[in-house]
């Protein structure tokens, strides 16, 4: 069976739009994926960072099922040591009872941020430590079988919605096999212990309410257009703009300035986070995402589109789902 593909929106703010724009964007996206039938699309906790649109997810995703239909959507992920897990609970039961069957939670245990943002927060560094029993919360309230006596999710309690745990490293792999929950790697930036945390998570998975079997996605960058020249164009863009992103300082960089950063050494680093990118034609984004399905043990894909442009991300999504994947 082919290898089912959803996508991850980073609701990146390009140069020269609005926060506004971007969100368009991303319901722009997400009707494209809908209209070819992936699966789901997820949109990821950040803070402190003007680029992204994406730190109020909650908020976001209830936008975009508005504008869409039958598409799955969900938070990949929650930072919840960032959140009170009832807080968390209401918000996705909420958006459960308003479009059932079609929301997803995944849970990461990083902050998404640097120190000080923690700090604007009011996140405890130590909150991290708390997190598998903060997960265990929160699938109580969303069962309807709170673990605090006396409080239950409204909305939230019984809605079930599915949790998911991300994860770059053994942790989440162990804490996902022991809960019996789906685990999703973030391969698309941080690839370096994937089958190492898949073997675990497969060899250690315990059945659950949720799940009976282990359950993989993994995450990969995609740069699908209509020829391989303009794919390497958008990569070239892609590669100063994280370079430019990680390791500017806050500082708005010229193409020239960024070109410096990634020869100095940015550029290595950026191009490990990206070791796991499908680019080029569909043709060949397909070959490439059938190859690294096999190398990650994956029962899904969740593909970032990484294109400069909220046009050509849009484009990428169409090119990628229009050629089959190998049975």
């Amino acid at each position: 069976m082919p290898v089912p593909l959803s996508v991850l929106d980073l609701a990146p703010v390009d140069k020269g739009t609005s926060v506004g724009e971007s969100i368009a964007g991303s319901v722009a996206l997400a009707r494209a994926a809908e209209e070819e039938g992936y699966r789901r699309v997820w949109y990821a906790e950040h803070h402190n960072m003007p680029a992204i649109a994406s730190s109020a997810t909650s908020t976001l995703i209830a936008h975009v099922a508005a504008h869409t239909s039958t598409i799955r959507l969900g938070a990949g992920g929650v930072m919840l040591p960032n959140h009170a897990p009832l807080t968390i609970a209401e918000q996705y039961g909420t958006l459960a009872s308003i479009h059932p069957g079609r929301i997803d939670l995944g849970l990461g245990r990083a902050p998404g941020s640097d120190q000080n943002t923690m700090y604007a927060l009011r996140r405890d560094p130590a909150s991290a430590d708390s997190f598998p029993r903060d997960v265990q919360e929160l699938q109580g309230y969303l069962a309807g079988r709170s673990l605090v006596p006396g409080v239950q999710a409204s909305p939230g309690a019984g809605t079930e919605v599915p949790l998911y745990i991300l994860g770059s490293s053994l942790f989440g792999a162990q804490l996902a096999a022991a809960l019996g929950l789906p685990y999703a790697f973030a391969s698309h930036f941080a690839p370096q212990a994937l089958q190492a945390a898949v073997a675990t998570y497969r060899r250690d998975f315990q059945p659950s309410e949720q799940l009976a079997e282990p359950y993989v996605v993994a995450g990969i960058n995609v740069l699908a257009a209509d020829t391989r020249e303009e794919a390497e164009e958008h990569r070239a863009v892609v590669r100063r703009s994280r370079a430019t992103l990680l390791f500017g300082r806050g500082r708005t960089l010229t193409d020239a300035e960024a070109d410096m950063l990634l020869e100095a050494g940015a550029g290595a680093q950026v191009d490990a986070m990206m070791t796991h990118t499908a680019a080029g034609t569909p043709d060949d984004v397909r070959e490439q995402l059938d190859a690294f399905a096999a190398l990650a043990d994956a029962d899904e894909l969740i593909t970032a589109h990484a294109a400069p442009t909220a046009e050509a991300r849009v484009r990428s999504v169409h090119l990628t789902a229009r050629v089959p994947a190998a049975a």
